[in-house]
Parts: structure tokens; C-alpha cells; sequence
């Protein structure tokens, strides 16, 4: 509904002066009145910046004016910066009218000025739901509020509601295609230890949760949890709250605790939360987070639900089980959280307050296991242990009890028994596999059920949707993912339905499945959308929730935490995620009403180039376009300070680059470009734009262009900062919230790559949402438009989605950065372009992640980071690599650096990397990291230049002995008869023979305890026959043969051995390739993989159709003839030339993994062993040979190669990992002090070290303390100098004596 409101204030004003703008005073009234706190303002036809500061009383708000008149903006930008101290928070850009440029549900408080013409449809379209507008007309403000929409719903406790039911009344909710906002921090701390959001909660359009924003640089250093509240719709941060004393952050990975993410629930206005990790339940005021009531003598709450007015805590009164947790181990401590660590079954008491005042009402002891109370708003519910009791929320007295139900032996805190209560049906699921269905009023048994196993490491799945209770066998890469919805009231099945895709199941994400009305929500590869009424399969393998809490589905959007994995590394999102569906408001483009993209300036065709290139300048980010950080002059190691400059308000600068006598900064969050004489130090010049420039200019024949997250690329000139020419590429001008600021859903580096008078850049953030990346290539000095190609999801040989190209844990690039490039190619991450962007070479090489990770040498190798150059948290799964590839995954990650030079920070000349990484040993998984300054031929043996055949199968963290003939299509088995066969010799028991395919469809032989067995899975069935005789020690010939009526039969040296029937053929061609010798991981039997077979394998044949069933007694009777390729075989390998050639039609190829060529049975054959017990590459170790190594008392955040020296600079290194985690597993409590000590470091207390080493010998040469920390890759060396960009917001020239 439309309101009318008048201020007297504004209506003696709108009098006098009806057109003209509103003042100061006019806005802060509207302010008030609105009632808004925090959240995003647009000023629509702003005149003057002073007047919208007003838009902006404290940091909760964010603010962005849009100026009619283009010709005052600058004016706009100047008065802001002036009257609020800052600049970027609040910021101005020019609007020439008709849709607004923000996504859909965007704006809290909307304010148009007289005369800017906005339809009511694009107000509602913009606004966030309970916004409001005013719109000015006739002099007079008309209010519009926006109303809650009937079909977004929201989510007030962990499992959705007091019910337990984890599910949101929310039809609006869909698989992702935009991002409605992004924000801080991009990582959560650590993958080995305790997830970094605890818990988060949403209701009346805002967000909660518990986060440690603790550094990213070390998990030993000290946690900072806080209790943070955004809003839902664009992310702005409304207040933080600290948490003083929180759970132990070194808990060990996948272990929760869950309990912590049930101390979280908001209702309207108000956060009910444990201020600490043994504080009593407070409610806090939702707007401004200060605290209304705590709840007296809850002190000790584990659980909180909120209901009828009712606040019930879960209280422990006694220790906690968890309370005197060190960890024990560098990586191990999970095992010791299934055994040390579980519930201990002492009563809680379950206390009831009055949810408004804090009054107590009434208290009841009992055990009750974790995570099992739910609520209906008439008695709260809860497992006690033995049976499922009811407690009259009225009176405190027990309704009923049911009788015992069963549960899981021990409730270790990653898990815990499910208990939802819907439509007057409590079901209990304690994890034995069954759940119990009772009638809530009378506690009376409904119906008892198979309860399929979901979740990871974490509680299981319990979801009521439609009068349906849905659950499905999901952990584990071998379940087959059948979702089953069985009526509530009668237990019966009603739907049942499998996978309708077929990608590499991993487990289940570390935390639950949660739902919506139309969706089931899983994560076994991203997130999951199960719809089920089409009983079809979304998968967005690019985008996951993090470890614990999971995702969240809400508010028409899905939330999902930043994740701490690093499973596709190069193309899944970071930081928390707000994501929309595809649906919009917003009407589509029309291309031939849209403005132009190219502006003209009073600059364009003006700019001059110098006479002279000085080639000792630094014109580009790194110093030139390989981004190698070296300069082509040298720097002596002696160094005067030169001149300090004081840049903007003191915020956040880029690093620099030194052209022409002058050096180019940004000063990134303020969107201005600023130009100083590069001898004094004295600022020249300013140019301000509409969006963050995240990274410094390219300087170019008299001009420097810069990109910016306003989706534009911008030439000035460089003599005097005027505008040669802008190009808009982002397809329009459509802006959402990104890491706390405004910025375009297709924002541009900041540092644009010019080869050749061309400009290169990458417009866009994922090619899996909004349409995409672009690629451009353009004119550097006319702006004109070369090339423009779309990368999207989209794969551009097959027209499939990108995502069926992925490899286990392995993906195509599909996220931006700073480009790079060559004569042969540009790059972006690891992928490469031609110059006319078309991608070559479309990843990923390989499933395997030792292969994956060796693919380093041959065209295409470069420098890069596939987390991108500008990201300086140290995430620690992420470093920067001199090769062609990155591994994905729990196996993966450390993989390249073991086969390439790699590190946090790295330079390069023409043949060797100078860089600051991991010691060899850490190339592990790791609680503890030391790092070292290396250099190493770019040259490395270890890598190689091709991964072998395409294979989308799992390969261990550590190479196995094995071949592999990947999956051609030769060789797809689905629909079809098929016979294996093999001579073998088994020196051991167990292993391999040969297989294919995995816990969907696939077909094995095998020896298991000395006995030949033959597999075959179809439709995620598995039937397994075999023989009694044991065969180890000689040779024998195995053959399986699966015919096309089902029928299995195992011949043994060609008699016929074992028989049996397949429950199907397999129905599909399995993503897992063929292995002789192991099953890497994806094991088709009931066999742990890989499996590895010891002995000899020869003569390996597939066949496909009908087979003579006398044939395998002939090839025995015959043995050591030579025999012929049958028609019915498409895979022969005699192994005789010591090789795996395929002698078939086929010509397969294949993979030799370790397997040593030997005599055979006849003529060559393969030796394998079994796989190296843990140890090995578990213990670290690289293939990278040095030319030298050396500990420096650093923690490089800059580095530049001048000539034959290394400038190195960053915080001082005061912790020995090693040394400090020893001390804290023996509970010493003094190792504090250095922690304490190191974290000051990082926030700049003690200054920086710069060191100055040779690059013949790793020596140091010169020494210098600075009194400020770099930014990150913040340094530079050009014309004999070195220059610093510093995190108290300065330019340092230092000068090289002569």
C-alpha cells in the first residue's frame, strides 16, 4: 500500500523551492523516520554530495548517490569525500535515467529527488522486502513500502524452526544463476581444524551468524569469534558483536561441534545467542545488537529453541565433554573425537523462560541427547537416551513417554540423533538405521521404517516436505543417492527416485541436507538441487557450504559460507555466497536502446608517448606482462629512504607501477587513481571512478588504463589524469554488494594487459552465473572493440555444461583475475588463451591428483595463482605455482608444488623462480607450516608435459601402480555383454585384477582372500560371485563373462567356476576409467580402494556381445599359442614389448603408473605391487630439485627481482609452528605470549624487514627495518629505486646508493 507523509520541515521547504534538491537536514528526517539502522541507500537525482552524507550516520549504512547531470558529478564525488571523511562507502555515479542499475531486492531506502522519473514497478523491483521509498513530487514525499512477498519464508534456528524440520516454506529459492551479493572473508580458517561459522540464523530481511575472523596466515594464532549481523538482501554489515571466550578453534576438522549451531535463534526482532562458550542465553536487539534480557541461571545452554513465547535451554550444568580438549596430533585428532570426545548422558535441564521477559517458568533434569529437542509450540520433544518424552511447554510436566527407541551406541559431537515434530507427527531417527513415527498428543507408535544413511561426518537427514518424510543414502561415494519420501501418518513409500546424472559421487559435504518446499538440497559435489517433483538433479559442483553449518535456503536465496576445501580451486566461489535464481523483475535488454559502451574524452587521440622508453620503468602490474616481478635494471642492496607520501584518507592502496617519471597508485575502496612524481614524491594529479580499482594501471604510449568494478575500463592521460576514452564492459550498468562495497556484477581487474598496443581483459566474476565472463580485446588507444568472446558454462567443443567436464575434483578454470601472457598465449589462472580469446587447452588434464598436479612442463608454462595474484590471505590449501596446472582437492593441493616451483610469492627471470613457499615436508595435509626463500631451475624433472589418457577417475593423494586406458568411448560397457579376462600370478591375497566403473555401474576381477571373485554393479546393485579354490602363487587364467540375459559366470583356467545373475547391464557408461592392477578409489566391489593387486598381470582382453563359452578352455588348452584379436574384443594388451599398447581396433592408450615391465606367462607382463603403507608423500617431500634454500626471518608479503638480487619485505617471523604447536598440545599455557607476539606482527605493530638477497647464493645482503607492512605484492623496482605500497596507506621510495 502507497502512504502519504509530509514533514513540516520539508514542506516549508518543497514551498519555496519546488524543484530543487533536498537538504542536509531533509534527508536525516527521512532517516529517522524510516526506521532504517543500517542497511543500502540510493539517492536518486542527488545534486550535491554533502546533502547525501546525511544517507550515512554510522558504518552500518552503505550509500550510493546517482547524479542526473553528468557534468556535476565529480563535483558530487568531491563533496562527499570532503563532508564524510571518506569515500568508496559512500559514493556517486552518474544515471541517465529508466531502470535503476541494482539487482532485484536490493534497496533498504530508496530516495528520488524531484524530477528523476522511476516507475513504481522498478521502485518495487529494487527494494528489499519491508524497504522503503520516497519519492518527491510536486514538493511533497509519497512513502512506498515494500511488503514480506508470500513466497520467500525465513529461518530462525539451525533446522529451520523449533520444529526440527529443516526445510523452508520458500518457492522462490532455485538453483543459483546470480549473485545477489558477496562478502568477507573469502576462506574459512582452516580445512584440518574446527570450521569458521558456527552458526546462522535469518528473519525481517536480516542474517546472522557466528564467525572467527581470526588470520588466515596460521590456525595456531588467536581466534576472533564474533556474532555478526548482516542484511539478508545485499549483505551490508549492520554490527558486530564480540564473543570472548568460544569453542577450542584447533577441534579437529569434521567433528562440529553441531551443538554450537543450535545456540543461534532469532525471532522478529530479536537474537537469542550464548554470548560466550559457557554464557547464559541473552536476547539482543536484532537492529543494533545490544542486549535486552539474559536469561538468569542459563548459564552453561548448549541448545536454544524459541516457541510459542517460549525460550527453552538445554543447560548443562556439570563440564562440559569438550572442555578440556587439546589437540593431540598434527592431523589425526578426528579419530580421538569418535572415542574421547561423545555425549556423556548426565542430565541437562531443560529450563523455560518467558521468551519476552526472562522469566523462569519452569525446569526439567533428564538426559537428553544433542540436537534432538524440537518444539511445536504446545510441548517441547526430546530423546532422553532411551525413549523419545514429551514436555508440556505449559505446565513443565511430562505428557508422555514413548516406549525404547533405538539410537547409535555412542553420540560423538559431529553427530546426533534427529527428531522433527510436523502436522502431529513426531519421528525420531537416532542413527541405527530406523526411525520410529509417534502421534504427538498422545506419544502412541505410528509406524517404524529403514532410516537411509545421509550427511557426512555429520547429524543425518530428516526432512518433511508435503506430508512426505524424505531421506536417502548419501554419505558415501558408493551410496546410490536414492532419494525415498514416505508418508508421515503411515510410513508408506510414496515416491522413490535415483540419480538422474551420473558425475563422480564424493561424500557427503561435513554437514546435513536442508530443503524447501520444491527442493531437496544435498552436497555431494557443490550444492545439490533435488527437484522433486520432476525427480531431477541440478548440480553446481562450483559453489559449496562450508564445514559444519552448511548452506542456508531463505529469502528467495540460497546462503552459502565461505568453505575452507580446496576442491576445484580455479572455478569455485569463495567468501559467503547470497545466490538468486534465474527468475527477475527486471526487463530484458535491448540492445539497440542501450547507450553506447565507448565515451570519448576531451583526451581521446591526444595522448602522447614519451620519446624515450626508459627500460628501468615498471609501466604494469609485476613489471611487465609475464607478471614475473623483475626488474631489468638493478637496485643496489644498500637503500636510503627517498620520500613518504601520504595517500587519500590512509585506506588501502594496490601496488604501484613507474612510468615516464611518474608512479600510478590506486587507492582501491576510495575508486581513485592517483599520479606522483616518481623523483619527489609529490602528488600530481587525482581521477576518481565508479567502482573499486582492485590493483594498479597499465601505463601505455603516454596514457594508463585501469579497470574497475564499476564494469568499466578507463584511458587517461597520463600527463594530466583527463579522460582519453571509457568502455563499459559489463552488458549493463547492474550493481550488487561485494566484499562490503557497490560494485557491477561484472567487474573489471583494475590492471588491464596491453601487448602491443592491445588491451586484454576479463569482465564478469564466474562463467557459471549472470550470463558469464567476456572476454575482450580492444584497441589500447582508441577503445575500439577487437574481440569479444563469452566464456560461460557453456563448454565450447561438446555445447554441454562445463561442469560434465570435470574430473573427480578437478574443474576448468572459471573465475577471473589479473591477466597474463606471452608470445604464444594469454592466461588467466592456469588456463590459457589464444590472442583472440578462444581457450586452449580446456582443463582439467586429469581426475588423479598426482597427475593432475604433474602436468607442468611444455607450452603454456607460466607464473600464476589459482587463487588469483591479489589474494593475500594465505589461504593454506592455495599457493602460487611456475607450471601449467593445480590439483584439486583433499589429495591435490599440495601436488603441484611437489613437481613445480611454487610458493606464496614467486619471481622469475628467463630461466630460474626465486620465491618464499612451504618446506617440502609441509606439502601435506598440515595443522603446522614452516616456509623457506628457495631458488630453482624453472626446468623440473618431476613434472611432465601430458597426463596420459583422459580418465575422470579419483586417483589417490599418492601415485599407486597401475595402468589406466581412461574412458574412450571404445570402451563404454553400457547395455552391453561383456567378458573379461587375464592371466594372473598373485604373490598376495588381495587386489585388482582389472576394473571399470564405480558405485553406480561397473564391472571388477578380482583376488580377495586368495580366491578369484568376479563383480558386477548395475543401478547401484552389486552382485559378486566367486570361487572356493585359492589361486596365489601360480599362474592362472580368470575370465568373467556377463551375458545379455543377466546371467555371470567365472571360469577358472577355463572351467567354469561360479555362477550367479546381474541385476541389470549396466545402465550407464561409468565416469571411472579402466585400471588393470587397482581400482583407484571408486571401487566397483565391496573392496576398499585402490585395492592394489601383487604379482604379475598378462594377456588382459575385453570383449563386448556374445562370447563362445568354450573359449576360455581353448585359450587354457592352447596356451602359448598365438592367438587372434577376436571380433567380439575391443581390448587386447599382450604386455610382450614391455609396453601397454592395446592390439585391439580400439588402439586404446594407456597410463603406466610405477608397474614394471617383466617376463610373463607369455613373452612380457606388468609387476605390481601393493600400495606403500601411509607414510610416503603423506610425510611431505617434493620432486622440485633447488639451487638453494634458506630460512629468513620474514613472512614475505612483497618481492621483486632486480638484476641479481632479491628485494624481499613482510612482518617479522617470530613462531616457530612446530615449536608453538608442541606447546600447546602440552598445554603451555606461556606459548601465548609468542603467539600474541606473531599476531602482532601481522597487524603491522612491529613493522616489516626488508632483506636484500643474492641470487647466486641466498645470502643476504642488506637488512632494514620498516616501521610499516607492505600491502600484499606491494613493491616495485624501477629506475635504481625501490617503492612500497604500505598498509597505513603511504608510497615509500627507497633509493639505491650508487
Amino acid at each position: 500500500m502507497k502512504k502519504l507523509i509530509l514533514f513540516s520541515t520539508l514542506w516549508m521547504y518543497a514551498s519555496t523551492a519546488l524543484f530543487a534538491g533536498s537538504s542536509k537536514d531533509d534527508l536525516s528526517s527521512i532517516l529517522q523516520e524510516s526506521g532504517l539502522k543500517g542497511g543500502f541507500a540510493a539517492h536518486v537525482g542527488s545534486e550535491d554530495g554533502t546533502t547525501t552524507t546525511a544517507l550515512r550516520p554510522s558504518e552500518a549504512f552503505q550509500v550510493q548517490a546517482l547524479v542526473t547531470d553528468a557534468s556535476k558529478l565529480d563535483a558530487v564525488r568531491k563533496e562527499i569525500r570532503k563532508e564524510a571523511g571518506t569515500y568508496g562507502p559512500i559514493a556517486a555515479d552518474s544515471w541517465k535515467g529508466g531502470r535503476l542499475p541494482y539487482v532485484d531486492n536490493m534497496v533498504n531506502l530508496l530516495l528520488i529527488e524531484e524530477g528523476a522519473e522511476v516507475s513504481q514497478k522498478e521502485i518495487q523491483r529494487v527494494l528489499t522486502p519491508l524497504g522503503k521509498a520516497y519519492q518527491k513530487k510536486d514538493g511533497k514525499w509519497k512513502v512506498i513500502d515494500k511488503k514480506w512477498p508470500k513466497d520467500i519464508d525465513e529461518w530462525t534456528h539451525y533446522l529451520h524452526g523449533a520444529d526440527g524440520n529443516a526445510v523452508a516454506k520458500d518457492t522462490r529459492v532455485g538453483p543459483p544463476r546470480r549473485l545477489q551479493w558477496v562478502g568477507s572473508p573469502r576462506w574459512s580458517r582452516h580445512h584440518d581444524r574446527m570450521a569458521s561459522m558456527s552458526a546462522m540464523t535469518s528473519t525481517k530481511g536480516r542474517l546472522f551468524y557466528v564467525m572467527d575472523e581470526g588470520s588466515r596466515v596460521s590456525i595456531q594464532l588467536p581466534p576472533s569469534w564474533k556474532l555478526i549481523a548482516r542484511d539478508a538482501f545485499n549483505g551490508v554489515v549492520l554490527w558486530k558483536r564480540e564473543i570472548p571466550k568460544w569453542h577450542h578453534h584447533l577441534w579437529p576438522l569434521k567433528s562440529g561441534p553441531t551443538q554450537l549451531a543450535r545456540r543461534l535463534v532469532t525471532k522478529g526482532d530479536r537474537v537469542y545467542f550464548t554470548m560466550g562458550i559457557t554464557a547464559a542465553v541473552s536476547a539482543l536487539d536484532a537492529t543494533s545488537g545490544k542486549t535486552l534480557v539474559t536469561y538468569k541461571g542459563s548459564e552453561g545452554s548448549e541448545e536454544i529453541l524459541v516457541a510459542g513465547g517460549s525460550l527453552m535451554a538445554l543447560v548443562n550444568k556439570g563440564a562440559s565433554e569438550l572442555k578440556d580438549y587439546v589437540p593431540k596430533n598434527n592431523v589425526g585428532d578426528q579419530a580421538r573425537v569418535r572415542t574421547e570426545f561423545v555425549w556423556d548422558e548426565n542430565p541437562r535441564i531443560l529450563m523455560c523462560y518467558d521468551a519476552e521477559t526472562g522469566k523462569k517458568r519452569w525446569e526439567h533434569e533428564s538426559p537428553v541427547a544433542p540436537l534432538s529437542p524440537a518444539s511445536d509450540g504446545e510441548r517441547v520433544y526430546f530423546h532422553d537416551g532411551k525413549v523419545v518424552t514429551a514436555i508440556a511447554i505449559e505446565t513443565g510436566k511430562v505428557a508422555w513417554q514413548g516406549p525404547p527407541s533405538a539410537r547409535r551406541s555412542s553420540v560423538p559431537f559431529n553427530f546426533g540423533p534427529r527428531l522433527v515434530v510436523v502436522d502431529g507427527v513426531v519421528i525420531f531417527a537416532g542413527g541405527d538405521r530406523s526411525m520410529t513415527a509417534y502421534e504427538a498428543t498422545t506419544g502412541k507408535t505410528l509406524w517404524t521404517s529403514p532410516h537411509e544413511r545421509g550427511g557426512y561426518q555429520s547429524p543425518e537427514d530428516l526432512l518433511v516436505i508435503g506430508g512426505l518424510v524424505w531421506s536417502a543414502p548419501i554419505t558415501s561415494t558408493k551410496d546410490s543417492g536414492v532419494w525415498t519420501g514416505r508418508d508421515i501418518k503411515s510410513g508408506e513409500t510414496k515416491k522413490s527416485f535415483p540419480p538422474k546424472v551420473n558425475p563422480y559421487w564424493f561424500h557427503h559435504r561435513c554437514h546435513i541436507a536442508k530443503a524447501t518446499d520444491r527442493f531437496l538440497l544435498a552436497s555431494r559435489t557443490g550444492i545439490e538441487f533435488v527437484d522433486i517433483e520432476n525427480s531431477s538433479w541440478d548440480l553446481n559442483h562450483w559453489v559449496r557450504g562450508g564445514c559444519l553449518y552448511g548452506i542456508m535456503p531463505c529469502n528467495g536465496l540460497v546462503y552459502a559460507p565461505p568453505h575452507n576445501c580446496a576442491c576445484y580451486p580455479e572455478a569455485k566461489l569463495f567468501g559467503l555466497n547470497a545466490l538468486a535464481p534465474a527468475g527477475s523483475n527486471r526487463q530484458a535488454r535491448n540492445p539497440k536502446k542501450e547507450p553506447a559502451r565507448l565515451e570519448k574524452g576531451p583526451a581521446y587521440g591526444k595522448t602522447n608517448a614519451p620519446k624515450k622508453i626508459d627500460s628501468s620503468d615498471w609501466p604494469t602490474y609485476r613489471g611487465n606482462t609475464n607478471r614475473s616481478g623483475k626488474s631489468d635494471t638493478g637496485v643496489s642492496p644498500e637503500l636510503d629512504p627517498q620520500w613518504e607520501t601520504e595517500i587519500g584518507d590512509g585506506g588501502r592502496l594496490s601496488s604501484v607501477i613507474v612510468a615516464d617519471g611518474k608512479l600510478f597508485v590506486a587507492e582501491i575502496d576510495a575508486h581513485a587513481i592517483h599520479c606522483l612524481d616518481a623523483d619527489k614524491g609529490n602528488l600530481l594529479w587525482t581521477h576518481v571512478t565508479g567502482g573499486r580499482v582492485d590493483s594498479p594501471p597499465t601505463y601505455n604510449d603516454g596514457a594508463v588504463l585501469f579497470g574497475s568494478a564499476d564494469g568499466t575500463v578507463t584511458s587517461l592521460r597520463a600527463s594530466d589524469g583527463i579522460l582519453s576514452w571509457r568502455f563499459r564492459a559489463a552488458p549493463e550498468d547492474l550493481r550488487h554488494m561485494a566484499f562490503e562495497q557497490l560494485e557491477s556484477v561484472w567487474p573489471v581487474s583494475g590492471n588491464i594487459l596491453v601487448r602491443e598496443g592491445v588491451a586484454y581483459f576479463v569482465a564478469g566474476r564466474s562463467n557459471f552465473l549472470d550470463g558469464g565472463l567476456s572476454f575482450y580485446k580492444l584497441d589500447a588507444k582508441t577503445g575500439k572493440v577487437l574481440v569479444r568472446t563469452t566464456i560461460n558454462e557453456t563448454d565450447p567443443e561438446t555445447g554441454k555444461n562445463l561442469a560434465e567436464r570435470h574430473q573427480i575434483l578437478n574443474m576448468p578454470v572459471g573465475l577471473t583475475d589479473v591477466l597474463s601472457c606471452d608470445d604464444d598465449f594469454v592466461y588467466m589462472r592456469s588456463q590459457k588463451f589464444d590472442h583472440n580469446g578462444t581457450r586452449v587447452g580446456l582443463g582439467p588434464h586429469s581426475g588423479s591428483p598426482s597427475t593432475q598436479g604433474s602436468v607442468q612442463k611444455g607450452a603454456g608454462t607460466h607464473l600464476f595463482s589459482p587463487t588469483g595474484f591479489l589474494d593475500g590471505d594465505w589461504f593454506h590449501r592455495s599457493y602460487w605455482v611456475y607450471g601449467r596446472s593445480f590439483a584439486g582437492g583433499h589429495g591435490g593441493y599440495y601436488q603441484a608444488g611437489k613437481f613445480a616451483p611454487s610458493g606464496r610469492i614467486l619471481v622469475h627471470d628467463k630461466d630460474t623462480v626465486y620465491g618464499f613457499g612451504r618446506k617440502p615436508q609441509y606439502l601435506r595435509w598440515t595443522t603446522t607450516i614452516e616456509h623457506q626463500m628457495f631458488s630453482a631451475p624453472m626446468e623440473q624433472a618431476a613434472g611432465r608435459e601430458t597426463a596420459g589418457p583422459a580418465s575422470n577417475r579419483r586417483g589417490p593423494a599418492t601415485p599407486t601402480q597401475m595402468i589406466t586406458f581412461g574412458t574412450p568411448k571404445t570402451l563404454n560397457p553400457k547395455g552391453k555383454a561383456l567378458a573379461i579376462e587375464a592371466w594372473i600370478k598373485a604373490d598376495k591375497n588381495d587386489g585388482v585384477i582389472v576394473a571399470r566403473g564405480g558405485p553406480k555401474d561397473g564391472f571388477a576381477i578380482t583376488v580377495e582372500k586368495g580366491r578369484p571373485r568376479f563383480h558386477i554393479r548395475a543401478s547401484d546393485k552389486l552382485v559378486s560371485i566367486g570361487s572356493r579354490e585359492r589361486i596365489v602363487g601360480k599362474w592362472h587364467h580368470l575370465a568373467g563373462v556377463l551375458s545379455g540375459d543377466k546371467t555371470m559366470k567365472l571360469y577358472l583356467n577355463g572351467r567354469l567356476a561360479a555362477k550367479g545373475e546381474a541385476p541389470a547391464l549396466l545402465g550407464s557408461d561409468p565416469i571411472q576409467s579402466l585400471d588393470i592392477g587397482a581400482d583407484a578409489l571408486t571401487a566397483v566391489g565391496n573392496y576398499s580402494s585402490p585395492f592394489n593387486f601383487t604379482g604379475l598381470i598378462d594377456e588382459v582382453r575385453l570383449h563386448f556381445g556374445k562370447v563362445d563359452p568354450d573359449m576360455f578352455a581353448k585359450v587354457v588348452e592352447n596356451a602359448g599359442e598365438n592367438r587372434p584379436i577376436e571380433k567380439t574384443c575391443v581390448l587386447a594388451c599382450s604386455f610382450d614389448d614391455g609396453k601397454a599398447i592395446d592390439l585391439s581396433s580400439g588402439k586404446n592408450e594407456a597410463a603406466v603408473s610405477l608397474a614394471k615391465p617383466e617376463k610373463g606367462k607369455f613373452g612380457g607382463a606388468f609387476r605390481f605391487t601393493s600400495k606403500p603403507k601411509k607414510g610416503g608423500n603423506q610425510q611431505g617431500g617434493s620432486g622440485v630439485a633447488h639451487n638453494w634454500t634458506h630460512d629468513i626471518p620474514v613472512l614475505a608479503r612483497g618481492m621483486v627481482l632486480a638484476k641479481n638480487i632479491v628485494f624481499v619485505a613482510g612482518p617479522p617471523d617470530v613462531m616457530d609452528e612446530e615449536e608453538t604447536f608442541g606447546r600447546i598440545k602440552a598445554r603451555d599455557d606461556s606459548v601465548n605470549e609468542v603467539i600474541a607476539k606473531q599476531q602482532a606482527a601481522l597487524d603491522g605493530n612491529q613493522g616489516s624487514v626488508l632483506l636484500a638477497i643474492s641470487t647466486k647464493t641466498g645470502e643476504t645482503l642488506g637488512k632494514y627495518e620498516l616501521g610499516y607492512l607492505p600491502t600484499w605484492d606491494g613493491m616495485a623496482a624501477a629506475n635504481g629505486n625501490l617503492f612500497l605500497s604500505t598498509e597505513k596507506g603511504t608510497i615509500t621510495c627507497l633509493k639505491g646508493k650508487k
